[in-house]
């Protein structure tokens, strides 16, 4: 179908009766068609089929992020970076990989340019956090703990705020690209990072949201005991790379219910079945 025969269709749009078969035919098009409605919404002075235009394209691309999720969940999932990217483009659809890319890239060399591998482990924490926290001026975005933004990466590394989940994931990209055994692990309420080095027998763990505190496995201990939880292993050992992406699609299920965005958390919901949850 030429672009002539595409603009009639969109134009079609405007008839209540003929807007289903319309849709369907257009959805049958795939995602190369959203440049062409895109043009057709500027173009157009009529906010109902500018609405129909948003949606269908919004479908598309919520289509296709479905598909990316599950793709990357069955044979990309050692990528956290690429998955943290793809929960991004539910709100920024054309969001590239590649400035997410150059922005952790950008800032791992910040951080590289002041680490010493030979250092012992707490140090090497510490020169992270130092130059993560107090240069960089990474944060807790406490004041708006619950934005869907905390959990954007571009939106993080644009405003350097962030949720625990979020800053931790920074955080340990940065350490494991820098050959530290650092893992994320799922706390009831919080997320954290521990460093694990089996062959020293050396385990702490990390709080990035507290400006890379370092603690102990009392102190979950003590954290459990005070929510009323009963210790279990997972609360002290790494978590995977697609539990990190489904916990961080539950934080946006929160933040868009606390907001009466009924609609986008249901479509969150969508996302988080693909990981069986």
């Amino acid at each position: 179908m030429d672009a002539k025969e595409l603009k009639a269709l969109v134009s079609l749009l405007e008839d209540d009766e003929l807007r289903p078969q319309i849709e369907e035919r257009i959805f049958s098009m795939g995602n190369e068609v959203i440049p062409f409605l895109e043009e057709e919404w500027g173009a157009s002075f009529d906010a109902s089929v500018q609405e129909r235009i948003e949606e269908i394209v919004h479908t598309l691309q919520f289509n296709l992020l479905k598909e990316r999720l599950h793709a990357w969940k069955t044979s990309e999932s050692d990528d956290l970076l690429k998955g943290m990217w793809l929960i991004a483009t539910y709100q920024y659809p054309d969001l590239s990989l590649e400035k997410i890319t150059r922005d952790f890239e950008q800032l791992y060399y910040e951080i590289w340019a002041n680490f010493e591998p030979k250092a012992h482990p707490y140090d090497q924490v510490k020169t992270i956090s130092h130059t993560l926290f107090s240069k960089l001026r990474f944060k807790a975005n406490t004041a708006h703990f619950h934005s869907p933004a905390n959990s954007m990466i571009n939106s993080v590394f644009e405003s350097k705020r962030g949720n625990p989940i979020a800053l931790s994931v920074i955080y340990m990209l940065v350490a494991q690209k820098l050959k530290m055994p650092v893992f994320g692990v799922n706390l009831p309420n919080f997320f954290i990072i521990t460093y694990i080095d089996e062959a020293k027998e050396l385990q702490f763990y990390i709080n990035a949201f507290n400006r890379g505190l370092i603690f102990t496995k009392q102190d979950i201990d003590h954290y459990l005991g005070q929510i009323n939880i009963n210790p279990h292993p997972r609360f002290y050992q790494p978590c995977t790379h697609t539990d990190i992406i489904a916990r961080v699609l539950r934080n946006l299920i929160i933040s868009f219910e606390k907001l009466d965005e009924h609609h986008k958390a249901d479509e969150v919901k969508q996302l988080l079945a693909i990981f069986g949850d």
